[in-house]
């Protein structure tokens, strides 16, 4: 029996945009995956604290992802006590799904960037497979020369070129993909709150509403 697969994307989301919007919806769209869900962390362990608490980061995520079918709102980051580690999320996943169920991890270029930074990294090839996504002249060839060490042997040996070959196991391999460029970014987007610039188009209307409503980054 074939499983539909899953693919996450987690994040801060402080707030989250119209970038990360994009971003699941174009590699979900060529990897013919039908549900991406958003997981919002709840005590990112590798940065600071995020500036809107994460209640409200939440129902940021909430109210982005509404109307789309394919995205869906994962809260067991926020309800857990623990730091979020994307290792323990995807074993929880892991542990609830058939176990031929594909999971994919939705990332950028400069996260895949800093992979062994994070929590048992080499164990989240074991659970799911990387999906990264890059902008438009984007260099691979410079990308990955600067590459930590490990990072370029993995990819060496992980890579895979055709979307649905990244669907053919449950986890372990590596896809890249260019999507469309949107130069945006979080701590843009609360510079512009701080000074009180508009923040039309840069995410969704019902998000600029939550945060003003909320008084959020000012």
């Amino acid at each position: 029996m074939k499983h539909q697969p899953i693919a996450l994307l987690g994040g801060t989301f402080d707030p989250i945009h119209f970038g990360h919007l994009r971003l699941a919806e174009e590699l979900a769209e060529v990897l013919e995956i039908e549900q991406v869900r958003f997981i919002p962390a709840g005590r990112p362990p590798h940065r600071g604290q995020p500036r809107a608490a994460a209640r409200h980061r939440l129902e940021m995520a909430r109210l982005a992802i509404a109307g789309n079918p394919r995205f869906v709102l994962d809260e067991r980051e926020f309800q857990r006590a623990a730091p979020s580690y994307s290792v323990d999320t995807l074993s929880d996943l892991r542990a609830e799904l058939p176990a031929a169920t594909p999971l994919v991890l939705f990332m950028g270029a400069d996260a895949f960037m800093g992979l062994t930074t994070w929590h048992e990294w080499r164990r989240l090839f074991e659970l799911a497979h990387v999906a990264v996504a890059h902008r438009p002249g984007f260099s691979a060839a410079a990308w990955e020369d600067a590459l930590p060490d490990p990072l370029r042997r993995l990819l060496a040996t992980h890579r895979v070129e055709q979307p649905g070959e990244i669907l053919e196991k449950a986890a372990g391999r590596i896809f890249l993909h260019g999507i469309t460029q949107l130069d945006i970014s979080a701590s843009q987007i609360r510079d512009r709150a701080l000074r009180g610039k508009s923040l039309r188009y840069l995410l969704p209307d019902a998000v600029i509403a939550y945060l003003n409503e909320n008084h959020l980054y000012v």
